[in-house]
């Protein structure tokens, strides 16, 4: 099998090896992004909203011990915006607040950069083998002059085209997950903004015993 795979990319020549590794490295990124973002606690928000609610309902005490131990954004942008509004006046406190939301945000957003050049420069890899292979097809028919072999011509043809299909099957899973991974950054972006609202337009007026 390994030598089927190695014979099928050595048709496609250096643009289609290219491709290979690019597909690699998206599969990489993607797998590595889901691992991430459930690390960072993306699809979490029931403990930061419980903290949130007992916050505005005047125990601030418990909404922030509730959070201690939490390491996902959400809880991050949450503990600092209850800190700051203790601490700060309201305009330094919101500053603070979208510090840490902003630094938050470019976290969740690492990679995307990669998977958005992978899906911008593999069809063009896949284009650039074509072209090239479409040359070295022609080139062989002008050389073979009148004993022109129509089979072998199609061959060559075929061959050049398997790079440009290779390029967009590894342009379209990558658009696709991005896509996917930035529509969790703006739900993220929304959850930071719906929150650190929250805490500081109707902060507790009294803590716990």
């Amino acid at each position: 099998m390994m030598t089927n795979t190695v014979d099928f990319l050595n048709r496609g020549g250096p643009a289609l090896w290219v491709i290979a590794g690019l597909s690699i490295v998206t599969l990489g990124l993607i797998l590595w992004k889901l691992w991430s973002l459930s690390r960072l606690g993306a699809w979490r928000r029931e403990a930061t909203e419980t903290a949130v609610t007992l916050w505005q309902s005047g125990h601030r005490d418990t909404a922030q011990q509730g959070l201690q131990s939490r390491t996902g954004l959400r809880a991050r942008v949450v503990k600092s915006a209850m800190a700051a509004q203790q601490a700060m006046s309201p305009d330094d406190a919101r500053e603070e607040t979208s510090r840490v939301a902003r630094g938050a945000l470019l976290e969740a957003g690492t990679g995307l950069r990669a998977l958005d050049l992978i899906a911008t420069i593999a069809p063009l890899v896949g284009l650039l083998g074509t072209v090239l292979g479409m040359i070295e097809a022609f080139q062989a028919l002008q050389d073979s002059g009148a004993r022109a072999d129509p089979a072998a011509l199609a061959g060559g043809i075929w061959q050049a085209l398997l790079t440009t299909a290779a390029g967009m099957a590894v342009a379209i899973p990558a658009s696709m997950a991005l896509s996917w991974f930035d529509s969790v950054n703006d739900r993220l972006a929304h959850d930071f903004d719906d929150l650190a609202t929250r805490v500081f337009s109707k902060p507790g007026a009294r803590t716990d015993a």
